[in-house]
């Protein structure tokens, strides 16, 4: 038996988009576009807003961050990096205080490269810089894809053990829930779980579990404090989905199997639909527990409230 396959064959992006800011720009300000760029980037998007007015220049993208409330900016360039827009970044990032600065490339110089490691070094632990190459394949005759690779990433995770290492208490717990995510996730692909429990754990509260949608998001919390581990629905700008899902919740709560906490929050931009579990998740040897009730939780919600989006 002969088996054909195909060759994969890299394309120049401008075979794509043939200019930057109007093909380019607009394309990735798209939401199933920026998707594919959050998702390498571990980031959720929200507010993408393309040739935002910065003084008098035009920032290619900016938007908000959903998880850490921080202000995005991005800047595009399908070319190889150079000084001039590495100095714009920076003027753009200052115009719009933003935290998280990503610069998308086809190529880059050694130099640049340096430069954005050298930022992440010594910049303080709240700014946050990315470079990311952007390559365009083909397999055969089919259609065009993009791929985002990232170059240059923030290296939090550093930041937060040495910080941890000079004394300061906060990073400790920082330290504890980003061992609690590991765990958690070694946990879930050890069991086989129906859920992707695919994103790199980072030192906080929160774990955030996508299923399907844009319009919300599971999401995992740890309070020390209050002593539960919880389990939400997080839906952003979105008051109709959340009207949707009230008004099925005898519906949704019957088949979860719990009554759950309904936040609507109508002065805040976020509500939320909460169960927790009562434990404290510095209490190590009842972490195989929580784990299983995450495992568990994040599937039911993930399989219910997926048929009312």
């Amino acid at each position: 038996m002969s088996i054909k396959l195909s060759r994969i064959s890299k394309i120049n992006p401008r075979e794509i988009w043939k200019h930057e800011a109007i093909d380019f720009t607009q394309w990735l300000a798209r939401e199933e576009n920026i998707s594919v760029l959050c998702e390498e980037l571990e980031l959720n998007l929200e507010n993408v807003k393309p040739e935002a007015s910065a003084g008098r220049y035009n920032v290619d993208l900016v938007a908000d961050d959903i998880d850490s409330k921080r202000k995005v900016i991005i800047e595009n360039q399908l070319e190889s990096t150079d000084h001039k827009h590495l100095g714009q970044l920076l003027t753009y990032a200052s115009a719009y205080d933003a935290s998280i600065i990503i610069w998308v490339v086809t190529d880059y110089t050694e130099e640049h490269r340096q430069a954005i490691d050298w930022f992440n070094r010594h910049i303080s632990e709240s700014i946050s810089f990315f470079l990311v190459q952007i390559e365009v394949y083909k397999i055969g005759d089919s259609d065009a894809a993009p791929k985002f690779n990232i170059i240059c990433e923030p290296n939090n995770w550093g930041k937060t053990v040495k910080s941890s290492e000079a004394g300061n208490t906060v990073s400790e717990l920082k330290l504890l829930q980003k061992e609690f995510w590991d765990a958690l996730k070694e946990y879930a692909n050890e069991h086989k779980t129906t859920v992707n429990f695919g994103r790199t754990p980072k030192p906080q509260h929160w774990y955030n579990i996508s299923f399907g949608t844009s319009r919300c998001h599971i999401a995992l919390t740890l309070n020390t404090q209050k002593g539960y581990v919880g389990c939400e629905i997080y839906i952003r700008n979105d008051k109709m989905l959340f009207d949707t899902f009230y008004k099925n919740k005898e519906a949704i709560e019957r088949e979860i199997g719990e009554q759950l906490e309904w936040m609507e929050l109508p002065d805040a931009t976020a509500s939320r639909i909460l169960l927790t579990y009562n434990g404290n998740p510095k209490e190590r040897i009842r972490w195989e527990e929580y784990f299983k009730w995450c495992i568990t939780t994040v599937e039911k919600f993930s399989k219910v409230f997926k048929k009312y989006v």
